[in-house]
């Protein structure tokens, strides 16, 4: 995997690779099928970054990058190239510092760019393995059984995505897993509300029809 080192002035960097690294386990391990937990420090010290802050960006990293992982393992369900892309998007984010506006638009702006960078993945990606399973970790004290059947409708879940088309896929991913209202899917994929309706309801089905004939199989 590429190894990208941001350097903000003089001598001072970070390596995007070991946040993304720490990160990874938090993001394959938990539940699939809700928007994920987007809580922070209080306020977002977007001006302060946008002043050059190297602290102050990393506290913007903090705060969202658990948001573009797990986005991006959703969207392209291999978690190296789920890391990849989030490098990316974090990457165009500080070149981009003082396009993004108010801090109102950070969480906008970062699922855009996220699957659009996912989009250009899909694209060049070569012919991937399936998902990483790293979700097979249970937490210390956790009841065998009932980690065994969450482990079984998650890996059930990531196979539906991976089933459906690009744009469905995002859709599903950011109205139902991510939890962004139809108004707000429209406007980071940039079409209309019908369209996402449309696309929504397709994705359902189709999910819905697979997870009944996958657990079927398995009875």
């Amino acid at each position: 995997m590429l190894k990208f080192t941001y350097t903000f002035s003089g001598s001072r960097q970070f390596n995007l690779m070991e946040r993304m690294k720490a990160l990874a386990l938090l993001a394959t391990v938990g539940p699939m099928d809700g928007p994920e937990d987007r809580s922070g420090p209080t306020g977002c010290p977007l001006e302060t970054a946008q002043a050059g802050d190297l602290a102050a960006f990393e506290l913007l990293m903090w705060q969202y990058e658990r948001l573009v992982l797990v986005t991006a393992l959703r969207l392209l369900g291999v978690l190296e190239d789920a890391q990849d892309a989030s490098q990316e998007v974090f990457l165009r984010l500080y070149r981009n510092l003082n396009k993004v506006g108010t801090s109102g638009n950070l969480s906008g702006w970062l699922y855009r760019v996220t699957v659009n960078v996912c989009h250009d993945a899909h694209r060049k990606r070569r012919v991937s393995a399936p998902v990483e399973d790293a979700a097979g970790l249970p937490a210390l004290g956790a009841d065998p059984q009932r980690t065994a059947i969450e482990t079984e409708r998650r890996r059930a879940l990531e196979m539906s995505l991976r089933m459906l088309p690009e744009k469905e896929r995002a859709v599903l991913v950011l109205r139902d897993l991510e939890g962004l209202s139809t108004e707000e899917v429209a406007r980071v994929l940039g079409t209309t509300e019908a369209t996402v309706r449309s696309q929504i309801s397709k994705a359902r089905v189709k999910v819905r029809d697979f997870l009944e004939r996958y657990f079927r199989r398995r009875t």
